[in-house]
């Protein structure tokens, strides 16, 4: 293995655990991360936790400072807007082309996505919510032939993981994203795509609104 594979192998280890800490709150918002600290408790040199480092930047997970290192990012109101405002765009675009090519395994892989998202919600295992969201959501577009809008959407999905669990964790919004959810596969089910996409703008469109009024009235993580 080349040093340069290697550093990049563990520089993707060590986003991934980043990542991971920063949005269970073991790292949060205001958290200086020494990237000295983090080389010596993953026991590897710097250059694959500054790597890691500007990979979290990159994911709007921390900010890199001048003279004070890498620091964990707030939640950011432009960033919610941005961020659910592209997925209103290019997701009911995935949408409309995987749904046609989905078989009824397809289908099924799905429905299990949901029902280990709800399984999660029922137990209360809010470090698993994002991610099975993201999960479900990526399974419905699996069969769409933008491999680039693939990837953006991904990341997207990735960086919305934080504010999702947040915003999953307010009052009845459990009961109507499963809801919405079960209605979205019934919808592409039955080939209904013009209801699913106008269903699937509404469903990123209230969670944007919710984080909004969460972080307008002075919500914290």
């Amino acid at each position: 293995m080349s040093t340069t594979l290697k550093h990049r192998t563990l520089s993707s280890a060590i986003v991934d655990q980043l990542r991971q800490a920063i949005l269970d709150g073991s790292y949060p918002a205001g958290s200086q991360l020494r990237q000295d600290a983090l080389a010596q408790a993953y026991a590897v040199s710097r250059i694959p936790v500054r790597e890691a480092l500007f990979q979290l930047e990159a994911e709007g997970f921390v900010k890199i400072v001048p003279h004070k290192g890498a620091i964990v990012s707030g939640l950011s109101l432009d960033e919610i807007n941005d961020v659910f405002e592209l997925r209103k765009l290019l997701e009911p675009r995935l949408l409309a082309s995987s749904i046609p090519a989905m078989t009824a395994a397809d289908f099924e892989a799905v429905a299990g996505m949901e029902a280990a998202f709800e399984a999660a919600m029922s137990a209360g295992d809010i470090s698993r919510w994002g991610l099975l969201n993201a999960d479900f959501h990526m399974a419905l577009y699996a069969r769409a032939t933008q491999p680039r809008t693939l990837s953006i959407v991904s990341g997207l999905l990735q960086t919305s993981d934080r504010y999702t669990r947040l915003q999953l964790q307010r009052g009845s919004s459990i009961e109507r994203a499963q809801a919405e959810h079960n209605e979205l596969i019934q919808l592409c089910r039955g080939g209904e795509l013009g209801e699913a996409e106008r269903l699937l703008i509404d469903h990123i469109e209230l969670v944007r609104r919710d984080l909004v009024e969460f972080l307008e009235a002075g919500g914290k993580e």
